[in-house]
């Protein structure tokens, strides 16, 4: 059978980590040291897969600048630092990846995480190797900006029919949209099935296990 993909680029958080839990307890966190109104746990939900920058001007709307500058630095405080919630890869990750690696797949990450963040996960489960490229929310522009995707295909020299985006948000399926590549959805995430399907996943599957059986 002819291999569709050369390169498959994955989100992280909701799609290789279960790391929602963290996230929400964080962001409150933020909120609640500098005496700003929780903005809720659906709300927090709708936002994972952001850049910081940008999910703080969604969460919290009427704060200045310069709260949610404090915000952003308060949240990583306890996201790295402070919180201790685990936060586990989905089950079938690690060896899925190992196999579409040991298949000639080129693998990378664009992510709403901050480098200093996915560089600490990626020595924590020790998948670093697996990965070719990698983006940040730091290094460019946020999601769905396709900013990340465009500098991924830039760097492994795959053109974009070659490339498919695998994510549990519509911000991962509006930027595989907007840099013209495939998308994949994943149901176990933050964001429900039809919302995916409804941002131009080509299908949405429910087990990491479920997305290499696609891809192959």
């Amino acid at each position: 059978m002819t291999r569709q993909f050369d390169l498959v680029v994955f989100d992280w958080d909701g799609t290789l980590m279960d790391s929602e839990a963290k996230i929400v307890r964080c962001m409150q966190a933020a909120a609640h040291d500098l005496q700003i109104p929780d903005p809720g746990v659906a709300a927090i939900r709708d936002i994972i897969g952001l850049g910081l920058s940008e999910a703080m001007q969604i969460l919290f709307p009427g704060s200045s600048a310069g709260d949610q500058g404090q915000l952003v630095d308060r949240y990583r405080r306890h996201f790295l630092e402070l919180d201790n919630t685990a936060m586990p890869l989905f089950p079938g990750v690690a060896a899925g990846l190992a196999q579409l690696a040991d298949q000639g797949y080129m693998l990378a990450v664009a992510t709403g995480k901050a480098r200093r963040g996915l560089n600490r996960v990626l020595d924590e489960t020790g998948m670093r190797h697996l990965f070719v490229t990698s983006r940040c929310a730091d290094e460019t522009l946020s999601k769905p900006h396709p900013q990340m995707l465009e500098e991924i295909l830039d760097q492994t020299g795959v053109e974009s029919g070659r490339a498919l985006m695998v994510g549990d948000t519509v911000y991962d399926m509006q930027m595989a949209q907007n840099a013209r590549i495939a998308g994949l959805g994943v149901s176990y995430g933050v964001h429900a099935r039809e919302r995916l399907l409804e941002c131009g996943a080509l299908a949405c599957v429910d087990s990491f296990r479920e997305v290499c059986a696609w891809v192959e």
